[in-house]
């Protein structure tokens, strides 16, 4: 308002002398240098107060010790290159929302990555096809295109090659690329959808471009937490609880697995459960991927973000209390024994990684009717 105030203040002085020289028809050249002028002020004003000047605010000795080991998210996941158009993001999500591109029509992605419930089912494994249970607990799709791979073995690159493998697996949604492939063609809305999503191929209804629309999608899915505000350098995003429960988060070295942007993703780690230790019957982890004796029972570190409301937790879902789990990696993996007010301020932290799931995602897709042309839905195995 100053800035504007002072604009007015200058262009009336200098629009009464000309006004008392010139007469008002000489004015109209005065009114757009007026404009112009105010329009320069503004845009510098708003230059100053953009997120790029948060690069200039004072960060506390706590907010540095954290930047050491993460960074603030970016507003999406897509790399440099990328199709990252509204066709692409918009064909993706209907597709992650499609239950009929399964064998059984009734199962999607969203099917065990609920976004009402952040990304997760919330069951200890999923159930799939003909209600058969899945090996591993479902981990959340939100954020989870910033991981180095996917699946806790790490058997996908990124999630445009993780979308189509579920679509596939017997256990889970139990099709075909065939059977996807005619599905989507027999419903003309998709097969426009796909010729714009994807303009510079010839023939754009391929099954790898399943996974790459559903990619797209999945890489606006990234959600900002007070945590991250305050790693920009709010003091005020975190209480006070918080803030000593990131300083024993450091100080216990749960960083030291548990870092990158999203607090984890970017390597692999020794881990039995409580449960797989007592019943001896334990997940064979990344071995399955490699074959290598020493792989066996190492599983990708998981994002912390959101992690109070996507249990159950670990690999195998075995166990609901989010103190109780942080206690387990405590004493497994960092060989400490915390105490009871230790545990509270590290959960206090945990739940500062809450963010806002985007609301884009959150607002169910109108799918294309089927046709007679459409598979009908089948339930053998």
């Amino acid at each position: 308002m100053s800035i504007l105030y002072l604009s007015l203040v200058i262009f009336k002085g200098y629009n009464m002398e000309k006004n008392r020289k010139a007469g008002l028809k000489s004015q109209s050249w005065v009114i757009v240098a007026f404009f112009a002028f105010v329009a320069v002020l503004l845009f510098n004003h708003c230059a100053e107060t953009t997120p790029e000047a948060e690069a200039d605010v004072e960060l506390t000795e706590l907010m540095e010790r954290a930047l050491a080991f993460t960074s603030p998210m970016p507003e999406d996941a897509f790399l440099e290159g990328m199709n990252k158009s509204e066709e692409i993001i918009e064909l993706g999500k209907m597709l992650f929302y499609e239950p009929r591109i399964s064998k059984s029509g009734t199962i999607s992605c969203n099917s065990c990555h609920n976004m009402a419930t952040f990304g997760v089912d919330q069951t200890p494994v999923s159930i799939g096809h003909a209600w058969q249970e899945g090996p591993i607990n479902a981990p959340t799709v939100l954020n989870a295109a910033f991981h180095d791979t996917q699946f806790w073995d790490g058997r996908a690159a990124d999630v445009e090659e993780q979308a189509g493998m579920p679509i596939l697996d017997p256990l889970e949604m139990a099709a075909t690329e065939e059977h996807v492939l005619e599905v989507l063609s027999s419903m003309p809305e998709y097969v426009d959808r796909f010729a714009k999503a994807f303009p510079e191929q010839e023939n754009p209804l391929i099954y790898e471009n399943v996974g790459n629309a559903i990619g797209a999608f999945e890489r606006i899915l990234v959600t900002i937490s007070p945590f991250d505000k305050y790693i920009r350098g709010n003091e005020n995003a975190l209480t006070q609880k918080q803030k000593q429960g990131l300083e024993v988060f450091i100080e216990v070295g749960c960083q030291s697995c548990h870092r990158g942007q999203v607090l984890g993703g970017d390597m692999f780690a020794f881990f039995q459960t409580p449960r797989e230790r007592e019943t001896g019957d334990a997940h064979p982890g990344r071995y399955e991927v490699t074959g290598r004796e020493s792989d066996k029972h190492f599983f990708k570190v998981p994002s912390l973000l959101n992690i109070t409301k996507t249990y159950p937790y670990l690999h195998d879902g075995s166990v609901w209390s989010l103190d109780e789990t942080v206690n387990i990696v405590a004493r497994d993996m960092l060989n400490r024994e915390l105490s009871q007010d230790e545990t509270t301020k590290i959960v206090a932290f945990l739940e500062s990684l809450t963010g806002e799931i985007p609301q884009y995602a959150l607002e169910l897709p109108v799918l294309p009717p089927s046709t007679q042309d459409t598979p009908r839905p089948r339930f053998d195995l």
